[in-house]
């Protein structure tokens, strides 16, 4: 399709100005749904570039991006608000590390310090997050179809050719974005995902699967039963009996919640009401926790702006609606909507539990009536957040599977799209009785400390095979504990312009998403704002490794310990000396070059303060030995050049010594790479040979096996009386 012309772009402006006062319900409608079944069913067909499927914080901004590209694109929202969490509630942004936030993303936080009259906002109520959103799609002249439920995929080969809504709306584009929390036209597409939690095993993980940690647990010990300390009595709602074994992976999801706006100003708080289905009895575990002493209630009460809060999750019971969610990856919209209905009960009826409840101690009930919800926010749906906080669902499987390993460092991809930046946060997946017949919390992970790191483009579009024109932004190729780092709203906007730009790159080729250039993707991310590399870049140096983990290529003499405590190194860890029996431990790594001739030899290590300064390194080579010492208190996690030298076929080795040594010794990886392309005709330059290639019509080796090379085989073993008095060279048939 061709670019958009200006007059276009203003009239499709025009028509996106008009689409969302139109297309949005109005003030005091009951919009408090996930499904919105279409009332009729309206054909129509519409034609764009490009189709975005979720009009969360990272459709958005793809949409900004694309009409900057020059590309014309509509956003198609199964809901009824713009922006998902970053207007729906999560005014408290999560950020991790605010440098390495680029591009839009960086941007939508300077539009709404803008709004308050500073450069930029990283706590802000929810209707100025919409308002900012408005302004963008309003900029980028991206029509917005509201309450727009997927119905089906038209596919062409590996290509979608369409998508078509319950409510008779049918896009054709080149090519599509999946933005939605659910990832539900990327599985629609037929690309590769997953659910739930896999094991600690498929990825060699360590906090993957199920975990039982301390952080959001109880503190005390709480009967699970509905009459204290009765087994017989039967579980509280909610509760297990299986008890979980770390690092299995399961179906269950981490739970969800909605992020609430609340406020103590009187002439703007909305007290807080009964539920119709109230259930007294999924507060149990919280009343006997308060009983015993638990007093962090206002914990997570952040402040955003003029009197607001971003209300979250805190505890062993809180409003998150543990165990409650397992539906929703793959139910129907009617599914969802009832786990939806019973999230919003839960959470209106653990608020009013808390201010009216009087079991519940004074002064929190006291304290908690003094809070209601801010009724300036959230007016067409009775001021509670209509976007569930979809903390995880379906994950798309593709060639790369960002995991922990990424997360800690220990992995630097080439093709960088964005970094992300936060620690790997799971929140717990369920309840169960433990061995001593108390309840307890399963599934909170909370690891940190890492640098921001960068997300593999791979992960953001299906592998090899499959569908050729989707790009995933947001269910994106993850394992379960890795995604709970990545999943915060600045990355996905970060990875929704970044599929905006590859789109483009390709566009005017028609060319597989697969195919984009990462070289060429990175300039232009670059030129864009976006930041892709953190402390350290990608090496630009291809070899042959032998990694301290290759037994048939390692020899190591005495005891080595395997680490992975200290991030930048190859493979799953490195070998150290533990700083003893200096002397007396050695790793030596043979090479096996497959030719002879003249490679450049590589050293990696992990550089601490705790390493040693003086490591010897023996380089052998064809004629002798090259013998130098190492600083590993500096130029770790990279690879460093020892020399180059000449190695026969085979040969080669490289020995990490401990000997004399003043600090940890650390035993990595090598590489060898040649110092020019290793060809055939190369190798008969240097005075080599291929074993079998030994003439051709010139009567000489000519880079060919045939019928030249089988008469001279035969030519030479009949020229010997016998095949045991051959001289060197000729051939033992």
């Amino acid at each position: 399709m061709k670019k958009i012309n200006m007059v276009s772009q203003r009239l499709i402006a025009l028509l996106t100005v008009w689409c969302v006062a139109a297309c949005h319900v109005p003030t005091g409608a009951d919009n408090l749904h996930y499904y919105f079944p279409p009332d009729a069913v309206a054909p129509q067909t519409v034609t764009t570039d490009v189709c975005i499927y979720g009009g969360t914080s990272a459709g958005v901004v793809a949409a900004l991006e694309l009409s900057r590209q020059g590309l014309r694109a509509v956003i198609v929202h199964p809901g009824v608000r713009l922006g998902g969490l970053t207007s729906g509630g999560l005014g408290w942004t999560d950020i991790g590390n605010k440098d390495a936030i680029g591009g839009i993303s960086h941007e939508f936080y300077q539009r709404v310090g803008a709004k308050y009259g500073t450069s930029e906002d990283w706590t802000f109520e929810p209707s100025v997050a919409l308002a900012v959103f408005g302004d963008m799609v309003a900029e980028a002249g991206a029509p917005v179809y509201y309450k727009a439920f997927l119905d089906g995929v038209e596919m062409s080969g590996l290509r979608i050719a369409a998508v078509r809504m319950e409510n008779g709306l049918r896009v054709v584009a080149d090519y599509f974005i999946d933005a939605t929390y659910e990832g539900d036209l990327m599985a629609a597409a037929g690309v590769t995902f997953t659910t739930g939690r896999e094991a600690n095993s498929v990825y060699g993980e360590t906090y993957n699967g199920q975990q039982v940690q301390g952080g959001h647990q109880f503190n005390y010990n709480i009967s699970p039963y509905v009459v204290a300390g009765s087994a017989a009595s039967g579980l509280l709602p909610g509760i297990e009996t299986t008890a979980p074994v770390t690092g299995v992976g399961d179906h269950r999801e981490q739970a969800y919640n909605f992020r609430m706006c609340l406020t103590q100003v009187v002439g703007n708080r909305i007290a807080f009401v009964k539920p119709a289905g109230y259930d007294r009895s999924w507060y149990v575990l919280l009343d006997r926790y308060l009983a015993a002493g638990w007093n962090q209630v206002f914990s997570k009460f952040d402040g955003v702006n003029n009197g607001k809060t971003d209300t979250n999750n805190h505890g062993a019971v809180s409003t998150d609606f543990i165990g409650q969610n397992y539906g929703w990856p793959n139910g129907t919209y009617a599914e969802r909507e009832a786990i939806f209905q019973a999230h919003v009960v839960y959470q209106k009826g653990l608020m009013w539990f808390l201010a009216n409840d009087p079991a519940v101690p004074g002064t929190i009930r006291t304290q908690m009536s003094a809070w209601g919800l801010a009724g300036d926010e959230f007016t067409d749906s009775g001021n509670w957040p209509c976007q569930l906080y979809i903390r995880e669902a379906r994950r798309m499987v593709g060639d790369y599977v960002v995991t922990e390993h990424d997360v800690m460092g220990a992995r630097l991809v080439k093709d960088s799209v964005g970094l992300a930046a936060y620690g790997m946060d799971s929140h717990n997946c369920r309840r169960f009785v433990d061995a001593n017949g108390w309840v307890r919390n399963e599934g909170n992970v909370q690891v940190g400390g890492f640098s921001p790191y960068p997300l593999s483009y791979r992960a953001i579009v299906p592998r090899v095979g499959e569908c050729t024109n989707l790009a995933v932004p947001v269910c994106l190729s993850s394992s379960h504990i890795a995604f709970g780092s990545i999943r915060m709203e600045p990355v996905f906007m970060i990875l929704g312009q970044s599929s905006a730009v590859a789109i483009a790159q390709v566009h005017s080729t028609g060319q597989d998403l697969q195919a984009v250039d990462s070289k060429v993707l990175r300039a232009t991310l670059e030129g864009r704002g976006q930041r892709l590399y953190w402390e350290r870049e990608p090496e630009d140096i291809e070899g042959t490794i032998v990694d301290s983990e290759d037994a048939a290529a390692v020899e190591i003499t005495g005891e080595w310990l395997a680490s992975s405590s200290v991030a930048g190194f190859n493979g799953a860890n490195y070998l150290h000396d533990n700083n003893t029996a200096k002397g007396q431990k050695s790793v030596r790594f043979d090479l096996n070059v497959p030719i002879a001739g003249v490679f450049k030899v590589y050293l990696r290590w992990t550089q601490n303060s705790n390493r040693a300064s003086n490591v010897p390194v023996t380089v052998r080579y064809e004629n002798g030995r090259a013998d130098s010492v190492i600083d590993q208190r500096t130029n770790g996690s990279r690879w460093v050049l020892s020399g180059a030298y000449s190695f026969t076929p085979s040969g080669g080795s490289v020995t990490v010594s401990n000997a004399g040594t003043d600090g940890y010794v650390i035993a990595d990886a090598v590489m060898y790479v040649p110092e020019t392309a290793v060809t055939c005709n190369g190798v008969l330059d240097a005075g080599g040979r291929l074993a079998a290639d030994v003439s051709g019509p010139e009567n000489c080796p000519d880079c060919r096996i045939d019928l030249h090379d089988f008469a001279e085989l035969a030519r030479q073993w009949l020229a010997c009386n016998h095949p045991l008095d051959c001289p060197d060279g000729y051939p033992q048939l």
